[in-house]
């Protein structure tokens, strides 16, 4: 039931990365001079999805302290490795972007990492 946490971590996590990924991409890039960048800024802080995957952060914090409550730092934290592989499938997916051999292989030796760590004792 614990390990509810830190699945709570890495599900918000995950959705706050991808909404902002998702509604920063349709404002385009950042401007170069510093009054349109704090206006480009605020302006991102006004979209309800935005506030939503900013939230999903903090929701997310949430879910880390009670893990932190339950588990030792080094056994909890190598879990959140698993972000990197559901953020890199669902960008593949919805945003189209690369998918390499390089990167593949980098996913896959973060989730054999993830394997031997979660099998050590606490």
């Amino acid at each position: 039931m614990e390990h509810l946490y830190i699945l709570g971590t890495i599900l918000f996590t995950v959705y706050g990365q991808i909404i902002l990924k998702w509604r920063i991409g349709s404002y385009g890039t950042l401007p170069l001079d510093l009054k349109e960048k704090v206006f480009f800024l605020f302006h991102l802080l006004l979209d309800p999805f935005i506030i939503s995957g900013l939230v999903s952060a903090f929701i997310a914090s949430l879910f880390w302290m009670m893990a932190m409550t339950k588990f030792e730092l080094s056994y909890a934290y190598p879990f959140m490795g698993l972000t990197y592989a559901i953020v890199f499938a669902i960008a593949i997916y919805l945003f189209g972007e690369a998918f390499t051999t390089y990167k593949m292989v980098g996913i896959l030796l973060i989730m054999s990492g993830i394997y031997v760590l979660s099998r050590s004792p606490n």
